[in-house]
């Protein structure tokens, strides 16, 4: 196991209350509003869109303050308390009379209690990791985690149907075990013995670490935000692929991301070189992947690129995790990668937006090429950060 004895079950508490929120949201925002906003609450459907907007816009803004609280106060005050805001914020929802002005302060709400769990479940597990095991920890609790977020868009899409209220019962049940999980955190981090010689850094040099790292944080999210929203309109009008032939070419993609990644994890967590390393090889592949759909190929040949891809990722999850780890200093680790992940969110945030414009002005090929370009400008920036790294390491 990639995490010491002691941290295997702060840990999972914090993996399964980070779970439980990312199941809710997904569903809440991404299938259930949009389908009853007007049936069962009454409202326009634009409510639905700003409900959304409310949420994400109030979780990335508060990433960074969530990592300061961390860091001063501890993780359980911080993670109880953002789950408990959480659940207020669906309680609202569900108890209140309707009305856009009520949902959009819940939503806002809830985006505020959430922003904290991912920051709490990656410092935690950071913390708890085995010397040279950080970047697989990382990406062992981040990508065990991701898939609920599809789970729940489809259990909160089917359950839409059924003209109740019964899925925002669910949801702030969820959110309330949750809060409970968030009981089970240690008052303070779980950190391994011993003194942390970068403790000691100055804070220009921790902005100097942190810098290098905001374009690939950017692009972890943005890359696949880019095509995710209209990746079933472009397999139909451009790839020629059916349902299931696009379900099985992004089965392909992650079968290989999540089979190679044990070695990629391993090569990353070596030293941070190689981490560098391999987000840039990880970029890279990604890259010509996307400049590989771009020309509209034979469907066989989509297959290989998807696997192309997929390894472009097995690299890039573990290396950029251990990147984190190994450059930022363990004690302002918490503020800095709240920052990180303001950026990530903007990723989030950004990429559907960006690849809808590419898809307006250049047709389908148009998100292929943007994403191709950024993928490819953001590994060529990790050759030229080469001696930033260095100096951080130093």
């Amino acid at each position: 196991m990639p995490l010491r004895a002691e941290g295997l079950a702060p840990v999972g508490a914090a993996a399964a209350a980070l779970a439980c929120a990312e199941f809710v949201r997904s569903g809440l925002y991404g299938a259930y509003l949009t389908q009853v906003i007007d049936s069962q609450f009454g409202l326009p459907v634009t409510a639905a869109a700003g409900a959304w907007t409310a949420h994400f816009l109030t979780d990335t803004v508060m990433r960074s303050p969530a990592g300061a609280l961390l860091g001063r106060y501890g993780l359980r005050p911080v993670a109880l308390g953002g789950a408990a805001l959480s659940a207020l914020a669906l309680a609202l929802m569900l108890l209140a009379p309707p009305s856009v002005g009520l949902l959009l302060l819940a939503s806002a709400l809830h985006g505020a209690g959430f922003s904290v769990m991912w920051p709490v479940a990656m410092n935690l597990t950071a913390d708890a990791a085995r010397e040279g095991y950080q970047g697989r920890a990382l990406a062992m609790v981040a990508n065990g985690i991701l898939p609920l977020s599809g789970v729940g868009f489809l259990v909160f899409g089917a359950l839409a149907g059924r003209g109740d209220l019964f899925a925002l019962g669910l949801g702030l049940g969820l959110l309330l075990l949750s809060a409970g999980l968030t009981l089970l955190l240690p008052l303070r981090r779980v950190l391994p013995p011993g003194p942390d010689p970068s403790e000691a850094r100055p804070a220009r040099s921790v902005v100097g670490a942190l810098v290098p790292l905001l374009p690939a944080a950017f692009m972890q999210t943005l890359s696949m935000t880019l095509l995710g929203p209209w990746l079933f309109r472009i397999a139909e009008e451009g790839l020629n692929l059916s349902y299931w032939s696009l379900v099985a070419m992004l089965g392909l993609g992650g079968a290989v991301a999540y089979g190679i990644m044990p070695l990629t994890g391993r090569f990353a967590d070596r030293d941070q070189g190689r981490a560098r390393a391999g987000v840039m090889i990880g970029y890279g592949l990604v890259s010509l992947a996307f400049a590989g759909f771009a020309f509209l190929p034979a469907p066989w040949l989509l297959f290989v690129l998807s696997a192309v891809a997929g390894l472009g990722y097995a690299f890039l999850s573990p290396a950029w995790a251990a990147l984190v780890a190994r450059v930022l200093p363990v004690a302002q680790r918490p503020a800095a990668w709240g920052v990180l992940m303001t950026v990530e969110n903007a990723g989030t945030a950004l990429g559907p937006l960006l690849g809808g414009l590419a898809l307006a002005q250049a047709g389908v090929p148009g998100p292929f090429v943007l994403g191709a370009v950024l993928a490819g400008l953001t590994s060529a920036g990790y050759v030229v950060f080469r001696r930033v790294f260095q100096e951080a390491r130093g």
